[in-house]
Parts: structure tokens; sequence; C-alpha cells
């Protein structure tokens, strides 16, 4: 749980580096996935692991569409894939 939590204020923070109109929908976005995951049981580490890894690509891909630099992802990457 720990885990999910750094990982989700992380992509808050990458979120703070899109464009401002985009930022509302991004952290809703954000949002709306870690609360629809938030069954998953804490003890299947292959489920999480995958999760953490969606997470990641998927903060890639938004930070790549807005051109912002994905080096800013790095503390993301840290913690997703320790």
């Amino acid at each position: 749980m720990e885990k999910a939590l750094r990982v989700y204020g992380e992509v808050l923070r990458l979120v703070r580096r899109l464009p401002k109109d985009t930022r509302p929908y991004y952290a809703k976005y954000a949002r709306e996935n870690f609360v629809n995951y938030r069954e998953v049981d804490a003890k299947d580490s292959n489920a999480l692991d995958e999760l953490f890894h969606r997470a990641y690509n998927h903060s890639i891909w938004v930070l790549n569409k807005y051109s912002v630099d994905k080096s800013v992802a790095d503390k993301l990457k840290e913690i997703c894939f320790p």
C-alpha cells in the first residue's frame, strides 16, 4: 500500500509538469485509475508490479504527448522498478 501511495503521489507531481489546461483532466484520470484498482490484493506482487509498470508507461506516454522531458519521471521509475 505504501508503494502505491508513493507512485500516486509521484504521478500527481508529474501532472504539474503538464500544460495548465490539461492538469485537471490528468489529475482526475490518475485518481480514478488508482481508485479503480484499490481492490487488488496487496499480496499479489505480480498484479501490483503490472499496475506499477502500466502507471509508469502511461506517465511516459503523456509526458511525450506534451513534449515534456521524460527524465522528470526518473523518480517514478525508481519507485516502480526498485
